[in-house]
């Protein structure tokens, strides 16, 4: 597991990343039950709670205890209360068993020391006819973001996904620098 700060801020991030935009195009929806794996400080943990609504549920997970604090006044400031962290490994940390509508990697799947046991366990929350999202950085040299050998490619990271026994839906270019992966469940 490594830290990195991108090199852009957060209006700049916002600009590039559209967190609300993103999450829409994934399916979430008022009442929706999302879990954030790797979420850091919530970039996209926060504005998917406000989009579930107080009808719906947002989980998030992160080993790093100082951004699930952060996390946490954010939602305090926001008066969110539809929204669960817990500091833990995404190996290990299950929120519920097939429950999720969306399990979600935004800028997350290559920092995993097990990417294997992590999606397994993803695979754990989701519901049969959940979604798994996988937002990250083009494997391509820019000023910011994760080293370059470290990135996963598209290809790479898809295969991984299919190797953890999922269906890739699509796999598309989210701007300049980025690109979503959606996948479903196989079933067994």
């Amino acid at each position: 597991m490594h830290f990195h700060k991108p090199c852009m801020n957060e209006q700049e991030r916002r600009r590039r990343q559209n967190p609300r935009e993103i999450l829409k195009s994934i399916g979430l929806t008022e009442g929706s039950t999302f879990v954030d794996i790797g979420c850091g400080e919530g970039f996209f943990t926060i504005p998917a709670a406000e989009l579930v609504g107080p009808k719906g549920r947002a989980y998030g997970v992160d080993v790093n205890a100082e951004a699930i604090d952060v996390i946490r006044r954010k939602a305090d400031r926001a008066g969110l209360s539809n929204l669960i962290l817990k500091v833990g490994s995404a190996e290990e940390t299950l929120f519920c068993e097939k429950c999720a509508d969306i399990a979600f990697f935004g800028i997350a799947l290559h920092d995993f020391g097990d990417v294997d046991r992590v999606l397994r366990n993803a695979r754990k929350m989701l519901k049969p006819s959940g979604l798994l999202a996988d937002f990250d950085w083009k494997k391509e040299a820019m000023p910011f973001g994760p080293p370059l050998q470290i990135r996963l490619s598209e290809k790479e990271a898809a295969g991984i996904i299919e190797k953890a026994s999922f269906k890739i839906e699509s796999v598309k270019a989210i701007g300049k620098y980025n690109y979503l992966i959606t996948a479903k469940p196989n079933s067994h």
